[in-house]
C-alpha cells in the first residue's frame, strides 16, 4: 500500500512559536495553505477541532471550492451534534468537495474542553459513545432502508438519508486514542487509526494491543496514522540548530503568554493517556532512534503532535520508513512554521519517503513474479 500524508489545516498562522496577531479565521491564509499543500505533494489536510475554535466542516466547505485534489479530513466531536445529522452534513459536505471528504472523529481528552460545550461524561462512558456514533454513521451513509438504533447513548427509530456520500461505499473515518478503550473502539470501528509519534518501540508496542484488539473484532488491522514535527535543514548541524532555537521560540511564547488557552498547560498532569505515553518518552531522553526529539513535548506538557524529528530531508525521510517498516502507512507532519514547513517538506521530504516504498513495493512484485 502506498504511504499518504497529512498536514494541517490551519485558519491563522499562529503556532506554539507564533503569537496570533488576527483574528481566528483568516480566510486567504486558510486557503494559501491549504494550497500549498496541495501544490506540495500532499494528500490529505486535518481540519482541527477545539471548543472554541472556528467550525472546521465550514471551513472545509471553503478551501474545497479553493482546491482540486487535496482530501479534506474533519475533525469532529460526538456530543456536538446528533449522529444522524452529522452523517447528512458529512454526506452533503462529500458532494460539495466532490468525494475528498474524510472525517477524524474524536472522543475528547480534556474534560475541561469537552466542559465548555456541555459534555460531562467520563473518559470510557465518551469511548462507548464513540462507537455507537460510529456506528450509526457509517450505516446511516450506508443504508437505503429505514433503521433503528437502542443504544446506551442514541435512541432513535426509522432513519434513513436521503442524501448518501459521492465516495462509495463511504468515505473513511480515522480516530486516535492511546487508553484501553480507545484501542478497543479503533481497533473494530475505525478506518484509519492515528498515533502520536513515539519511538520506534512504544509504536511497535502500540501497534501490537491494535492488532490484537482487531483480531478479538474479526477484522484487519485499521491503516496506521503517526503525527511528528519536521524540523528541516541541510546539515545534521543546521538542523539541530534550528530545533535549539524553536525550543527558545516556544520558551518565549509562554512566557509572554502568547499560547495561554490554546495549547496544554505545561504545569498540569494531562489526562489522556497518548500525552501521558509522551511524557514517558521525554522521561527516557530527549533524543531516540535516528531522528526523534522530545524536548517539545516535555515543555508542552505533553501537548499531542508535540514530537519531532530532526535533520536534514534524507535524515527524516528515513526516519520515516523506519515507521513504515512497523506498518504505518500514513503520515501527518505538521511545522512550527506552518506555511513555509508545509511547503519544505512536500518539495523535500515526501519525494524521497515516496520514490523509496515505490521501489520496496516493485522489488516485492518482482520476487514474487520470480
Amino acid at each position: 500500500m502506498p504511504v499518504e500524508f497529512l498536514g494541517i489545516a490551519g485558519t491563522n498562522p499562529a503556532s506554539e512559536v507564533t503569537p496570533r496577531t488576527g483574528g481566528a479565521l483568516d480566510l486567504e491564509y486558510t486557503a494559501k495553505l491549504a494550497r500549498a499543500h496541495e501544490d506540495n505533494g500532499w494528500d490529505r489536510i486535518l481540519f482541527a477541532y477545539h471548543s472554541g475554535s472556528p467550525d472546521p466542516s465550514q471551513v472545509a466547505a471553503y478551501v474545497a471550492s479553493k482546491t482540486e485534489r487535496i482530501n479534506l479530513v474533519v475533525a469532529h466531536r460526538p456530543n456536538v451534534a446528533y449522529p444522524t445529522l452529522t452523517a447528512k452534513t458529512f454526506a452533503t459536505l462529500d458532494h460539495l468537495s466532490g468525494g475528498r471528504f474524510e472525517v477524524h472523529v474524536i472522543t475528547g481528552g480534556s474534560m475541561a474542553d469537552q466542559a465548555a460545550e456541555g459534555d460531562f461524561l467520563a473518559k470510557d462512558d465518551r469511548y462507548a459513545r464513540t462507537r455507537e456514533f460510529i456506528q450509526i454513521v457509517k450505516r446511516a451513509w450506508t443504508s437505503d432502508e429505514r433503521f433503528d438504533f437502542a443504544g446506551e447513548h442514541y435512541q432513535f427509530e426509522q432513519f434513513v438519508a436521503d442524501i448518501k456520500p459521492l465516495q462509495q461505499p463511504r468515505p473513511r473515518i480515522s480516530f486516535g486514542g492511546s487508553s484501553a478503550a480507545a484501542y478497543a473502539v479503533g481497533a473494530s470501528e475505525a478506518d484509519i487509526f492515528a498515533l502520536w509519534g513515539e519511538p520506534l518501540a512504544g509504536t511497535a508496542e502500540q501497534l501490537a494491543t491494535i492488532d490484537a484488539e482487531a483480531a478479538k473484532a474479526g477484522r484487519p488491522r485499521p491503516t496506521i496514522q503517526i503525527a511528528f514535527r519536521p524540523i528541516l535543514a541541510p546539515t545534521e548541524e543546521l538542523a539541530w540548530a534550528k530545533a535549539e532555537r524553536i525550543l527558545g521560540r516556544i520558551k518565549d511564547a509562554q512566557a509572554g503568554g502568547a499560547t495561554r488557552g490554546r495549547y496544554r498547560d505545561p504545569r498540569k498532569t494531562p489526562e489522556n493517556a497518548g500525552s501521558q505515553r509522551l511524557l514517558k518518552a521525554v522521561e527516557a531522553g530527549e533524543r531516540h532512534d535516528r531522528a526523534l526529539w522530545t524536548a517539545p513535548t516535555g515543555l508542552t506538557g505533553g501537548g499531542g503532535n508535540s514530537t519531532a524529528l530532526v535533520g536534514t530531508p534524507e535524515t527524516v525521510a528515513a526516519a520515516l520508513l523506519d515507521y513504515y517498516d512497523l506498518g504505518v502507512r500514513i503520515f501527518s507532519a505538521r511545522g512550527y512554521d506552518i506555511y513555509d514547513d508545509a511547503v519544505d517538506f512536500g518539495r523535500y521530504v515526501i519525494p524521497l519517503v515516496r520514490e523509496e516504498v515505490a521501489r520496496r513495493e516493485n522489488a516485492t512484485r518482482e520476487d514474487l513474479a520470480s
